[in-house]
C-alpha cells in the first residue's frame, strides 16, 4: 500500500480526485495516510468518519472526505468546492456522491483475499487512464 502510495504521490497534479472503495477494514484510510505522508504533510492523517471532511494544508492540499453517512444526502453537503478545487481529493465510499463527481476520476476499489492479502483495481478516464499506466504493478 505504501509502495503504490509513493508512486501515485509522484503523479497528483492541482484537481485530482481518487475516489476508493472497500468493505471497512480494507485500508482506504490507511492508503490516505501513506499518500498524505509522501506529499509531504506531517499532520497525522486519520479517518473522516464523523466530520466528513477533512483538510491537510500543503503545497498542494489534500482533501480527505469520508462520505458514508451521506447517502442520498451528498448534494446537500456543498463538498464540490473540494472536488472541483485545486487540490488532492481523496473520497471513501464515494458512490454516495456520484452525482457531484467530475467525470474524470481515478477509482481504487480495495478488497482482501481469502489469504489476507490486500488486492487493488484501478480504473479511471482521460489522464488518470496514463497514470494507472505508468504505475507498475
Amino acid at each position: 500500500m505504501e509502495e503504490l502510495a509513493k508512486d501515485l504521490s509522484n503523479k497528483l497534479f492541482p484537481g485530482f480526485v481518487l475516489c476508493l472503495e472497500g468493505d471497512l477494514g480494507a485500508g482506504k484510510t490507511t492508503f490516505t495516510k501513506y499518500l498524505g505522508k509522501h506529499m509531504g504533510i506531517k499532520d497525522t492523517i486519520n479517518s473522516p468518519t464523523f466530520t466528513i471532511l477533512k483538510i491537510y494544508e500543503h503545497t498542494l492540499p489534500l482533501y480527505h472526505m469520508d462520505v458514508y453517512r451521506l447517502q442520498g444526502i451528498g448534494a446537500d453537503y456543498d463538498l464540490e468546492e473540494y472536488i472541483y478545487d485545486d487540490g488532492v481529493c481523496v473520497i471513501e465510499w464515494y458512490h454516495h456522491i456520484e452525482e457531484s463527481l467530475p467525470e474524470a476520476f481515478l477509482s481504487m476499489t480495495i478488497t482482501i483475499d481469502e489469504d489476507n492479502k490486500r488486492r487493488i483495481m484501478l480504473e479511471g478516464s482521460d489522464q488518470y487512464e496514463a497514470i494507472i499506466s505508468s504505475l507498475n504493478y
